[in-house]
């Protein structure tokens, strides 16, 4: 096999070198990179969803991230501000343990696998949301309806993509069987 556009070199496997062994879990060390500064101080006052609060202008707010000193994490920031929403990857730090089987807040009250969840008591207390960036300056960046508590620890920031991370007719799985009616299709849609 070779490297595309190389005539001569052939393609190296980097998966080979690392393989898992039954139950034999690597761990994964990740640097905080900075921090969530929210209206939210108790887990139960945040929002389920922050597309949900968008929704609801009347419940709509600002948070921050403020990022780490001594990173470059200003050059990080260059040209983010041209997108109008971003992922933020964060560690749900007031979570101890996890549970297989959850009842949702939404429909009826049934235990659903956790997996088919986005309840926050997970194996890896790692949060995804999609919140709208207002604007950004030097290391802090104003966002908009997040669903995060004040003090989050933040491990990553990515541009929100519609055309990649957007998908209108996928289904809402057991939503759909419980009768929850999705909101209206919007840009930065994570309800679930």
């Amino acid at each position: 096999m070779k490297y595309r556009g190389s005539k001569d070199k052939p393609a190296k496997s980097y998966t080979e070198s690392f393989q898992q062994q039954g139950n034999d879990f690597a761990e994964i060390n990740m640097q905080v990179i900075g921090i969530v500064h929210s209206p939210y101080k108790e887990r139960f006052d945040t929002p389920r969803q922050p597309a949900l609060t968008e929704h609801d202008k009347a419940q709509s707010c600002e948070g921050s991230i403020i990022l780490n000193p001594g990173f470059n994490f200003e050059q990080a920031l260059k040209d983010l501000d041209t997108f109008s929403h971003i992922w933020v990857l964060y560690w749900m730090h007031l979570n101890r343990g996890w549970n297989p089987t959850v009842i949702p807040p939404r429909g009826p009250k049934i235990r659903r696998g956790l997996f088919a969840t986005r309840a926050p008591h997970r194996p890896n207390s790692i949060g995804i949301s999609v919140v709208t960036l207002k604007s950004i300056h030097n290391r802090t960046l104003t966002i908009e309806n997040p669903d995060m508590l004040d003090g989050t620890p933040v491990l990553d920031i990515k541009p929100y993509l519609p055309y990649a991370d957007a998908f209108p007719n996928a289904s809402h799985g057991w939503l759909e069987e419980a009768g929850r009616e999705p909101l209206p299709s919007t840009s930065n849609r994570t309800d679930g």
